[in-house]
């Protein structure tokens, strides 16, 4: 089952592309006791080895990326307010009114911009650029404003984290899930050695992954991402992606990856296994550190496993409680299937 109370702690963690080091810090405390090698490469991803009852057969590596989405402050007015910019891929409509965290000491802050009544009324109807935009801290001048941060600071949503039962709402659960998922297998009595990887950067460019693939140089690889939802209202059927409580989404093809196609048939084979829920990804979009991952070295036959997901890259996201638990179940067996040769 799930670790929530985990998760939540996961989830509520600062950690945008480049500064993961608080979300590092508690899985490298997490999986301590249980890995039998971990190391930090020169980006900043985490890489273990495990091993399992019996040699593995195939070299596998399982892999989930830390970082979040989120903005970077890249300039202070004169009266004090932040410029910004984003790093990763954010939707500007969701973005005004929110609020955020500013660097180390993190610093409350608003996200602001021109108020409506001082508006054209062109402007009340387009959605403002990051450049019209601002962080408003409370402080009077630059110089305030620079007593409590930096050029170059980090900024979070400012989120809740909730668990009613049957969803979360949260941010990053992307990918903080697939983080809990890896360090769930570590702490678990595997069948097989394997191979884990933790990676930074993949909302600004699959970054650390393509290094960690490269450093590991597995046979198999195994990522446990999340993807989008769209079974809002609104949207049509037969373009809602994947559904909540409909199990695990299984790729087949993205936009930066072809998936292994007996890879993808064998998750479909566990599920019905373990008597887990699973459903393709009814679209070719979006892509994960999948799309570095099976280009390295020689190639890497290669499966996305991911939870579905609504308002990725926003300050909440909602997914489904069973549909971490059946992630769980597929991913493990899946994992001991491939490490044992039964590719």
């Amino acid at each position: 089952m799930t670790d929530f109370k985990l998760l939540e702690k996961l989830c509520t963690v600062e950690g945008i592309s480049g500064d993961e080091g608080s979300v590092r810090e508690i899985i490298i405390n997490e999986i301590k006791p249980f890995a039998d090698e971990i190391k930090t490469d020169n980006l900043g991803n985490i890489i273990v080895f495990k091993k399992g009852k019996n040699r593995a057969k195939a070299k596998l590596m399982l892999s989930a990326h830390m970082d979040e989405v989120g903005f970077m402050v890249t300039d202070i007015t004169s009266d004090g307010y932040l410029k910004f910019d984003e790093v990763g891929g954010l939707d500007r409509r969701v973005v005004l009114g929110k609020t955020v965290t500013v660097g180390k000491n993190k610093v409350n802050g608003v996200i602001g911009v021109k108020p409506i009544h001082l508006s054209k009324s062109d402007e009340r109807t387009a959605v403002p650029k990051y450049g019209e935009m601002y962080i408003d801290i409370g402080a009077t001048s630059k110089d305030d404003a620079l007593s409590v941060v930096s050029y170059g600071d980090s900024v979070n949503f400012n989120s809740i984290y909730e668990n009613n039962g049957y969803t979360i709402k949260s941010k990053a659960i992307d990918d903080r899930f697939g983080c809990l998922a890896l360090i769930e297998l570590i702490k678990s009595e595997l069948e097989y050695d394997m191979h884990f990887v933790f990676a930074v950067q993949e909302e600004v460019g699959l970054r650390g992954a393509k290094v960690a693939a490269y450093s590991v140089d597995p046979e198999f690889a195994i990522v446990v991402e999340t993807t989008t939802a769209a079974d809002i209202a609104g949207v049509e059927e037969t373009r809602q992606v994947c559904n909540l409580g409909d199990g695990a989404v299984i790729s087949v093809m993205d936009r930066r990856t072809i998936y292994d196609k007996r890879m993808s048939e064998m998750a479909f084979e566990c599920a019905e296994e373990t008597g887990a829920k699973a459903q393709y990804k009814r679209a070719v979009a979006g892509g994960n550190d999948s799309g570095v991952i099976h280009q390295s070295r020689g190639g890497v036959k290669t499966l996305a496993i991911s939870l579905p997901c609504r308002y990725l890259h926003s300050s909440v996201t909602v997914a489904n409680t069973s549909d971490c638990d059946d992630i769980l179940k597929i991913t493990s067996m899946l994992a001991n299937k491939i490490a044992g040769g039964e590719y």
